[in-house]
């Protein structure tokens, strides 16, 4: 009996090969799109654990003091985190009777990213996407009740990835990806 033999080599064809370079793309889009969204969640996540570190200090601070920081630099009471830097780190630092609420602002030792810059009066708090968080009390520096605030005691909020936020009005589209203690 013959054997046949054969006439051409084994080869992939050029739609095999096609089809296995288009499944690979696919897959690497999915990853990718994949990384992005966990990277946005663990910023999310990150901003919620600085917001509630943050208020456990400004309780602390309360506990101390008899009032939160107050809140100078805006009409409606809001302002950006270097108050808040300043009374929960560096007046600690500057004048050794005080307390430092919170060593973890220290700009020379966290790897964290708190906060922008090296310690000084003008150093902020920024959240995950570099924006400064913001604070308001519910008593402003003069002792009035400032309106604008949601909580009783103090608002703590990133203004969120966009760094967008209008404060005064809860349902701005602005605000939708802002993350609050509120």
């Amino acid at each position: 009996m013959k054997t046949p033999t054969r006439r051409h080599h084994a080869a992939f064809t050029l739609i095999e090969l096609m089809a296995v370079i288009t499944i690979i793309i696919l897959l690497a889009g999915l990853v990718v799109g994949g990384m992005g969204f966990v990277s946005e969640r663990q910023a999310k996540e990150k901003a919620k654990t600085q917001i509630a570190l943050l208020s456990k200090a400004l309780e602390e601070y309360k506990l101390d003091n008899g009032t939160y920081p107050p809140t100078t630099n805006s009409a409606d009471g809001t302002t950006f985190s270097d108050d808040l830097f300043r009374a929960l780190y560096f007046d600690g630092v500057q004048d050794q009777t005080k307390k430092i609420y919170l060593g973890e602002l220290d700009p020379a030792s966290s790897k964290q990213g708190w906060t922008s810059g090296t310690a000084g009066t003008g150093t902020t708090i920024v959240d995950p996407w570099g924006n400064p968080y913001r604070y308001r009390t519910a008593v402003n520096a003069s002792g009035a009740a400032n309106s604008n605030t949601m909580n009783p005691d103090f608002d703590l909020w990133s203004a969120g990835k966009d760094g967008k936020s209008v404060p005064g009005t809860v349902t701005s589209p602005d605000n939708r990806d802002d993350i609050k203690n509120f």
